[in-house]
């Protein structure tokens, strides 16, 4: 299959407060009280972790059956770990992004305790978020 280009585009609505439109549907971003916003929706990083977790939801959904796992329900809840001195300029040496994130995998299935463990290692494997933040794309950036 050949590559396949996905695209979004944001847009400025006021303050921080932004507008992101993927295929004609929309979502805001912008910043809690504390880092200058006004709360209206999740900050970019927030959408990271909302982003991977969706991503290996959609993973366990769409290969549960050829793995041999009975899905009945899946949950996952992902935590990031930043410090706003690094993007704030308060601190030079602080990490800019999360220094760490860490999934916690609720998955209701018939299956023994160790099929788990080998479906959220597949899934850890297979999830293209995931393999974005281990391996980055390669970023490049222009001016319109």
């Amino acid at each position: 299959m050949a590559d396949t280009t996905f695209s979004a585009t944001v847009t400025r609505v006021t303050g921080l407060q932004m507008q992101a439109t993927v295929r004609g549907m929309s979502v805001t971003f912008d910043e809690p009280p504390e880092l200058g916003g006004t709360n209206t929706g999740m900050n970019p990083v927030e959408g990271i972790l909302f982003s991977l977790g969706a991503c290996q939801c959609i993973v366990a959904s769409a290969f549960a059956r050829v793995k041999n796992i009975d899905l009945k329900g899946i949950r996952v809840e992902i935590d990031g770990v930043l410090d706003p001195d690094g993007f704030l300029g308060r601190n030079p040496d602080a990490k800019i992004g999360f220094s760490r994130i860490s999934t916690r995998y609720h998955i209701d299935a018939d299956n023994t305790p160790e099929e788990i463990a080998a479906f959220v290692e597949f899934i850890e494997r297979t999830c293209p978020v995931h393999d974005t933040l281990v391996n980055p794309a390669a970023l490049t950036y222009e001016i319109a």
